[in-house]
């Protein structure tokens, strides 16, 4: 294996040199050579020059267009004819790189625009986010309003996690043989830790951008969360530091979580909320207490999110829903702009951006990492992204690039001189390949090709890679720039950037919020804004409200009409019982669903609590006050039929005792459910323990097992399950002061003799031809309307208790990760090397697969797939659906056809409709109204055409 030192010890003189060939053979016209330009020599669009700093050598930033060139092919050699090719290739970006020891240098001048001019004017066609940048940055000035910035260096980084190797589908089968396989879901104690990056180093300052590289699995995920100190599973090691310009990550993520903050791959939003009201929710949970020219908080929530849906292309989605997997919304790759426009208005310093451009076609992934550019150079933020696909003009927009193979870091440097170090390696880079590529393909074993000469030498390992890397002059320079970062932040400017950062969200934050809180808004401001937030959701989901609502009026038919005419004597002690049994049941065992709708939302609200948003528990409180009238109207419709189809005592003050015992109770069964899910780290954890619970619940009711028949052992059960309060309640409510006629008498016969005579009832007295209903329920259930009040007061106790344990338990308890999609495998269909539970040795070199290979040796008589000749044709396909009583045309006269044998790409930018088009083709929409032709072979397709039409959809279902 060939030593970077042979190659390593002129790298910097061999740089300049390429330089000065640069130079002479694209000079620079004299019309370049403009103040504006000099000034700003790697983010104009036109011109380039030269340029030198005090610490660094010569640097080239490319010429316009127009440039023209001499002829000096004789002094071209064949490394700086492939530079040439690298340089020619990134003028298409229209982007500039200054290639010098000490890195990029941009300097963006904040030029004075008219505040009128339509560049600044987020609704005009003309919108420019680079001139308002400027303005934007230039007002912050003049009005002293500071703009937080910051870095972060990591050095020996070394992260380890728990859990299974790989994942299993589960079927119906599984489920059930479960029992049978303790060691899948039992450790003993034993947990097997991998090692998941080993001693990785790196700097990012302020106003840089980061490319992460490499395969899936390589751990770019796990990098970019560690680096966020979004730490869920994931352990780091003592000896590791990970400091933002000297702050250390502990008191990072304590005091300003929001200012280093990590966008997860999945796009996770609340469905219902048009895209409007999700970016508006998030500029106003952000908006700032100094504002610039003194706006109004509402007018600079609207301001700015107008801004980033503009920057983002999103303006036209503004009143459309964002929509999931199963909810109607906007498109996929609308979706991600909706998350990476989240995260902007979220204004962090720092943050990691996990494979955004996924979902984006190729002009909306350019324009978004040329954004993050644009407020690097202008306002100095900082940004890690990860890319599996990066574009030449992407990839030339980035500072400095890390490589990643296996969790081992092989290369972190300036992202001009990492395919030279590759090269050097002995590695072949084919022409036309973009670095990107070709710097992932290095770490792919069937992709790379060593080049003639250096097939023995190359590292093949990623360990030998990593050996590679450290011992290489980039390396050390990499440590000499961290040596320097530390010394300046953390021995010379020690505590600075402590105070800088703090007084600048002091500034941002309300005045009631606490001056050491991460969060911008008090606690009080939080609950107002997630409660505007909860009642938008339920008001764009209407019909789920009213489904519920139909659901209750038509079950309390049911059982109404089961109790109807229930007589008011001593025959209807038990039907009445019934129906107050049945009626504080459902009232209160309704709110179970609220688990599943609690754990929807759970990676929702803990991903805008680590942007710093708002607290857990303000969106909790904000959930329990948006569902009072929606329970009331539920309880309404529930209640006044049961009551009185089922003859219940028809006097005003028991009429809204019980309902004011049903309605409460419902809100403490909430609580109770939610505390379930609030303490449990899966859905399934919480539904199971809410089975056992129900159960013993509602058999200590009172009613199933009447106290007087309880056992001593379980009995006590019935003192903590709240239901047997409020049945107590109910039942006293409707027995108290009332005397019922006796239905039937012992003995059966006249003449009636003195006391020689009883009621047939319990709490009968002999001699009395009627039963009070106080005696009833005192000798039947040991219940007294002396206790009403005092359970009234326990209820309460009840509802304040689990709604505290619930607060606390949501705001402690993180129970999902930030993590990317994981392969599945099908039961029986895990690879060899992983049936035992672990990967294969990282030291072997991994053998390349045989994509040739036809034959299988345990593949047995496999059929041959029949060719098929069917030709499917579509012609004048319209699409229309129907968004609030308006008709939108989502596909309008499309046509086509699918030629057996051949493939056909479908093109376009994101939101274009071609998912639209495919659900329409494989007729698998539910909504609207689709004409057109769509025929195979010339003929209509009959029921069966679903049946043979193979559909793979976008989301990972």
């Amino acid at each position: 294996m060939a030593s970077p030192q042979a190659d390593g010890d002129n790298i910097r003189l061999a740089t300049s040199q390429v330089n000065v060939r640069h130079s002479e053979e694209f000079p620079k016209d004299s019309d370049d050579a403009s103040s504006h330009n000099s000034e700003r020599p790697s983010n104009s669009k036109e011109g380039g020059s030269i340029s030198r700093s005090p610490n660094s050598k010569a640097s080239i930033s490319k010429a316009r267009p127009g440039f023209h060139r001499t002829e000096t092919r004789p002094i071209i050699e064949d490394n700086d004819r492939n530079e040439i090719f690298r340089i020619a290739t990134a003028l298409s970006g229209r982007h500039f790189v200054s290639i010098a020891g000490e890195g990029p240098s941009r300097v963006h001048t904040l030029i004075t625009h008219d505040e009128d001019s339509p560049a600044l004017d987020p609704q005009s066609d003309e919108f420019s986010l680079e001139k308002w940048l400027q303005n934007f940055v230039k007002t912050l000035r003049e009005q002293n309003i500071t703009a937080k910035q910051t870095g972060v260096a990591f050095k020996d980084l070394n992260i380890t996690g728990t859990g299974a190797a790989v994942q299993v589908q589960e079927t119906v089968a599984s489920i059930l043989l479960a029992p049978l396989r303790p060691g899948e879901f039992f450790s003993f104690g034993k947990k097997e830790h991998k090692q998941i990056l080993r001693n990785f180093n790196g700097l990012i300052k302020s106003g840089e951008l980061l490319i992460v590289l490499g395969r899936p699995g390589s751990g770019c995920s796990t990098l970019l969360k560690s680096l966020c100190g979004e730490l869920y599973g994931l352990s780091v090691d003592k000896k590791s530091l990970i400091h933002y310009d000297g702050i250390p990550q502990k008191l990072m993520k304590k005091e300003f979580k929001g200012e280093a903050i990590y966008n997860q791959e999945v796009d996770r939003h609340f469905p219902h909320l048009t895209v409007g009201q999700t970016l508006e929710f998030a500029a106003s949970v952000r908006t700032p207490s100094q504002r610039i020219n003194n706006m109004s908080r509402k007018d600079f929530v609207q301001y700015v999110a107008k801004v980033v849906m503009a920057a983002f292309g999103l303006s036209h989605t503004y009143n459309t829903k964002v929509g999931n997997d199963f909810i109607r919304g906007v498109s996929g790759g609308e979706r991600k702009r909706v998350s990476l426009a989240e995260m902007v208005l979220s204004g962090s310093p720092f943050s990691a951006w996990d494979n955004s451009t996924r979902g984006l076609d190729s002009a909306t992934a350019l324009k978004f990492v040329s954004a993050l550019r644009m407020a690097a150079d202008i306002g100095g933020r900082a940004n890690a992204v990860a890319i599996y696909q990066a574009s030449q003009a992407i990839y030339d927009l980035f500072d400095k690039a890390i490589v990643l193979y296996e969790g081992r870091q092989i290369y972190f440097g300036p992202v001009e001189h990492a395919k030279d170090f590759f090269e050097r390696q002995g590695w072949y880079c084919p022409p036309r390949q973009t670095t990107g590529d070709f710097l992932t393909s290095v770490t792919n074993p069937i992709e790379r090709k060593a080049r003639s000469g250096m097939e023995n030498q190359v590292p093949r390992t990623p360990d030998e890679f990593e050996q590679y890397w450290r011992k290489s002059p980039e390396y050390c320079v990499l440590k000499q720039d961290i040596e320097a970062y530390e010394v300046e932040y953390m021995v010379e400017r020690q505590g600075e950037s402590i105070a800088q950062l703090r007084e600048a969200k002091n500034r941002q934050q309300s005045k009631q919020a606490r001056p050491k809180s991460p969060y911008t808004l008090s606690i009080l401001m939080q609950v107002k804004l997630c409660t505007k937030r909860a009642y938008q959701r339920l008001w764009n989901d209407l019909s789920a409200t009213g489904t519920q609502c139909f659901v209750l009026f038509v079950m309390a038919l049911i059982i109404g009409s089961i109790f109807y005419g229930t007589p008011d004597a001593t025959a209807g002690f038990y039907a009445k019982g019934s129906v107050l049994f049945m009626a504080v049941l459902l009232n209160a065992l309704t709110a179970i669903s609220e688990i599943s709708g609690l754990y929807a939302q759970r990676p929702i609200v803990e991903k805008h609590a680590s942007f710093a948003f708002y607290h857990p528990a303000c969106e909790a409180a904000a959930g329990i006050v948006a569902d009072i009238p929606i329970k009331f109207a539920t309880a309404s419709v529930f209640n006044i039929v049961l009551y009185f189809m089922a003859g219940l005592q028809r006097q005003p003050g028991n009429f809204f005792l019980y309902f004011l015992i049903t309605y409460i109770s419902m809100f403490i069964m909430s609580a109770v459910f939610r505390t379930m899910a609030a303490i449990t780290k899966t859905v399934s954890q919480a539904m199971a323990l809410s089975g056992v619970m129900v159960l013993a619940l509602v058999v200590y009711v009172g009613f199933t097992i009447t106290p007087p028949e309880m056992k001593d052992w379980f009995s006590w059960i019935r003192w903590i399950n709240p239901i047997y309060y409020a049945f107590e309640i109910l039942v006293a409510n409707e027995f108290h002061g009332r005397q019922f006629i006796c239905s039937s008498i012992i003995p059966p016969y006249t003449p009636l003799v003195g006391n020689s005579w009883i009621c047939a009832a319990t709490g009968a007295v002999a001699g009395q031809d009627y039963v009070s209903g106080d005696a009833f329920i005192a000798e039947q259930y040991e219940y007294y309307y002396s206790n009403v009040w005092r359970n009234f007061g326990i209820l309460w106790a009840f509802l304040i208790g689990f709604m505290v344990i619930y607060f606390v338990a949501i705001e402690l308890n993180s129970s999902t990760s930030s993590t990317a999609e994981a392969l599945v495998f099908r039961r029986g269909g895990v690879p060899a090397h992983l049936r035992a539970g672990q990967k294969q040795s990282p030291n072997d070199e991994e053998t390349p697969v045989d994509l040739t290979n036809k034959g299988s040796a345990n593949g047995g008589n496999v059929k041959a797939i029949e060719p098929q000749k069917d030709i499917f044709t579509w012609r004048n396909v319209i699409y229309n659906i129907e968004i609030k009583k308006e008709q939108r045309r989502l596909l309008d006269r499309v046509s086509g056809w699918v030629k057996p044998g051949t493939l056909t790409a479908l093109m376009g930018v994101s939101g274009a409709g071609k998912t639209t088009l495919l659900d329409v083709l494989a007729q698998r929409v539910s909504m609207g109204v689709i004409t057109g032709d769509m025929l195979v072979n010339g003929k209509p397709f009959d029921a069966s055409f679903q049946r043979k039409t193979g559909y793979v959809q976008q989301q990972g279902m």
